[in-house]
């Protein structure tokens, strides 16, 4: 055990479903204190796919997000259906939503980065990827929960709008981040 590491001491699951584990635990922390209630969930790990087109417009997708309370711009996105996850398999999940949510297919991807959600929070972490020369394949195929729009924006509408703070998602900013990296 590191010396900064907490011990988990007891665990009480609050809500244990299909989309989420809600946990309240108690911990020891390494001056030998027991401390708590700490409030942590489980959700599924994620993706975020920056996608472009053949004509170097990017996809970017609204909808609503009720955490916020309010509709906002970002990438396509969407959970990974498994519990085990690596890299290959958060590739497959980025492919399905990215067709799912634009009706768009790429032969050209790239793992961009991994990374926790909320750590203090949350156990789940984001796979980003890039999709160049993405070409339109089908319709959308939305599942009964998703009620949302894509569009085709340019690199400088997004810039505009992350200093704007009208794409506000901390992930797809990052996304956005590592992208431009890549460039």
């Amino acid at each position: 055990m590191h010396k900064l590491d907490w011990k988990l001491v007891k665990e009480e699951a609050l809500v244990n479903d299909q989309w989420m584990h809600f946990k309240k635990q108690d911990y020891q922390f390494p001056d030998g204190s027991v401390h708590g209630p700490f409030y942590t969930y489980s959700i599924r790990h994620t993706v975020i796919i920056v996608a472009q087109d053949t004509q170097g417009d990017f996809l970017c997708v609204k909808q609503f997000r009720q955490g916020i309370g309010r509709t906002t711009v970002e990438f396509p996105a969407g959970g990974i259906e498994t519990k085990a996850v690596d890299q290959t398999v958060a590739l497959e999940a980025a492919k399905r939503e990215l067709l799912e949510e634009t009706g768009y297919q790429s032969k050209d991807w790239k793992f961009l980065y991994k990374v926790a959600s909320h750590a203090t929070l949350a156990d789940n972490d984001v796979y980003i990827f890039g999709a160049k020369n993405c070409v339109r394949v089908s319709d959308q195929a939305l599942d009964e929960t998703e009620f949302l729009d894509f569009f085709h924006v340019n690199n400088k509408q997004i810039e505009t709008w992350i200093q704007a703070g009208q794409f506000e998602q901390a992930m797809h900013i990052l996304a956005w981040f590592f992208w431009k990296q890549e460039e």
